[in-house]
């Protein structure tokens, strides 16, 4: 069986730059901005959910309450990943790495797992 191809879902508090300098590098990606999927004001266990349904790993700045939810989550839940990038991360350098991810990695790596950019 094939690998499958990671999915990124941005989380409502992630930087919007990010998303975009992602679709310049490479048009392909599939990335699905908050505003998509309507995640404004969402708690974090429902954007979880959301992400887990849309089998997208969830890219966030939430380094305070998401990875404590994440947890919860995983107790009862499957999930395609969580990846939380540090706001002192230079949009470029989230850009590269997400890109990284993306073309170096597929979904079962992800699964129930939380990661730190950088890596």
């Amino acid at each position: 069986m094939d690998a499958l191809k990671v999915r990124f879902q941005a989380d409502a508090d992630l930087n919007e730059e990010i998303v975009a300098g992602l679709f310049r590098r490479e048009p392909e990606i599939d990335f699905q901005t908050a505003q998509d999927a309507n995640l404004s004001g969402l708690p974090d266990q429902e954007v979880l959910a959301i992400a887990a349904r849309e089998g997208r790993i969830l890219i966030t700045h939430d380094r305070r309450t998401m990875p404590y939810h994440f947890g919860d989550f995983i107790a009862n839940e499957t999930s395609p990943g969580v990846i939380v990038i540090a706001q002192n991360v230079s949009v470029r350098d989230a850009i590269e790495e997400l890109l990284l991810i993306w073309t170096a990695s597929d979904t079962e790596y992800w699964l129930n797992r939380i990661a730190s950019l950088p890596l």
